[in-house]
């Protein structure tokens, strides 16, 4: 069994996250500069020397630090290790594998298309209910023609060509209208236009690759590099939502394990769950009920509790509470709202301590090793053992290099997909035509048989002025009259 994992002390108290209880989610909230980040790198540090990797997506940029040992110059760092009379404390980096989407800040991560599925690019698209309908029947269609779609220039092609065949399709797949189509395809245009295209493509990232340890049996911690990447919120969150739902589909079922696989740290989770549809609502509760099965832990980083709908937040077993503001009535209610999910102490009024909690100081409640949630404490987080903040971009180049990584995903492949076959299914249809056309215009036509000659000389002007004199002429003689 892994040992216990100290996050906090208040005196003698200590406050330990369980490594078999790791799987059963967390939260971490708490208003902007009250020590979010700090605590999300003293879990992280805990669980990679637990032999635990660790998946985390650096939003502002502070979480590279964790590679490098941190040092006595940081004289808060130095400060809360004395004042919590930590023995065994050391500075010590950690083993990282830097990705980022844009392959600029780490090793490139893409994903399919066909991966990403229908729902989870509705979000990304920020489609309505009807244009949602029909990107599925689009990849219902793409599979059903054996049409891989692997980039966005696949999804296009397959676009272009469902809205040119609307009619073919519209009795065994359901009405497709040429302007629903059309709006997906300006969504599309839109999300290339930020950048979204480099994730979709090849070589898809192998989800193994981020499950490793160092020769110290040390967890990996993987960092997703997301400055650039939150400009474009809804890639952010589809990126992760992805993320989550493959090592959901794709890791077996392990039960309840001494220690979990991975943890995963979704930081600003409110961007999951803004204006989100019911059905991938629905998908992401799912998930998180049942991903833990799989060996993996989930913990969201927001703000505010109650940025978390209720279902999911049921399911947050452990938790680490920084303080929150109470300007308004509703940061108020908000507030109290908080002070209720946890369990209670009787020596601590938790809705007065979450507004005056200091820079660092947390209310803390860990799962015991029954499940069950602890009584909550207020404490001081411990300080990380890492480098806090940012590290020098030659020093983040050389990690990349030199990581077992280097070389794997750098070069983009582009093997035969939707859009070569609808271009080639294409051209083969345009070359039969103008062969077509070619074979009718070298077509000599036969020589005209003498009664076509006599007919086509009586159809004439002439011919027919004839025909009246010589028809005039019988009615006169029949008549007895003369012309």
């Amino acid at each position: 069994m892994a040992d216990p994992i100290l996050v906090a002390k208040e005196g003698d108290t200590e406050l330990f996250l369980l490594p078999q209880m790791a799987n059963r989610h967390g939260l971490i909230a708490g208003a902007t500069g009250t020590g979010k980040t700090v605590s999300l790198q003293v879990l992280a540090e805990g669980l990679s020397r637990a032999g635990v990797s660790v998946f985390m997506a650096d939003v502002k940029g502070d979480l590279a630090g964790i590679s490098q040992p941190g040092s006595d110059s940081n004289k808060k760092v130095k400060e809360r290790a004395e004042l919590l009379k930590l023995k065994d404390f050391t500075f010590e980096a950690y083993p990282v594998t830097f990705w980022d989407i844009f392959g600029e800040q780490g090793h490139p991560v893409r994903a399919t298309v066909s991966e990403m599925g229908p729902l989870i690019l509705s979000r990304l698209f920020d489609l309505n209910e009807t244009q949602s309908g029909v990107l599925s029947l689009v990849f219902k269609i793409a599979d059903d023609n054996a049409l891989d779609l692997l980039d966005l220039k696949d999804l296009q092609a397959m676009l272009q060509f469902v809205g040119n065949n609307a009619q073919q399709f519209q009795t065994q797949y359901g009405n497709i209208t040429g302007a629903t189509v059309g709006a997906i395809q300006r969504s599309l245009l839109a999300i290339q236009q930020q950048g979204a295209d480099q994730f979709f493509g090849e070589p898809v990232l192998d989800l193994l690759d981020m499950m490793r340890t160092d020769a110290k049996g040390r967890g990996m911690v993987n960092i997703l590099a997301s400055d650039r990447l939150m400009l474009s919120p809804k890639t952010y969150t589809a990126f992760l939502l992805w993320l989550l739902s493959e090592l959901f589909e794709r890791l077996p079922e392990v039960g309840d394990p001494e220690k979990p696989k991975l943890v995963f740290f979704f930081d600003e989770a409110h961007l999951l769950f803004t204006d989100v549809p019911k059905a991938l609502l629905e998908k992401v509760e799912q998930v998180i009920r049942l991903i833990r099965s799989k060996g993996v832990g989930v913990f969201f980083i927001t703000q505010n509790p109650m940025d978390i709908p209720m279902t999911v937040l049921g399911q947050l077993g452990n938790r680490v509470q920084h303080a929150l503001r109470a300007f308004t009535p509703l940061d108020q209610k908000a507030v109290k709202a908080a002070a209720q999910t946890f369990r209670i102490n009787p020596k601590l009024d938790v809705a007065e301590a979450i507004t005056q909690l200091a820079v660092g100081e947390a209310l803390v409640s860990m799962l015991d090793p029954k499940g069950m949630p602890g009584i909550v404490e207020r404490a001081l987080m411990l300080p990380p053992r890492g480098q806090i903040g940012p590290i020098p971009p030659e020093t983040r180049q050389q990690i990349i290099r030199s990581s077992p990584m280097a070389g794997r995903y750098e070069n983009v492949m582009d093997r035969e997909s939707a859009y070569e076959k609808l271009q080639a299914r294409t051209a083969t249809a345009a070359s039969a035509g103008a062969a077509d056309a070619g074979a009718k215009g070298r077509r000599s036509k036969p020589e005209p048989t003498a009664f076509e000659k006599v007919l086509k000389a009586a159809n004439s002007p002439f011919g027919r002025q004839i025909q009246r004199d010589i028809a005039r002429g019988i009615m006169g003689a029949l008549l007895g009259t003369k012309r």
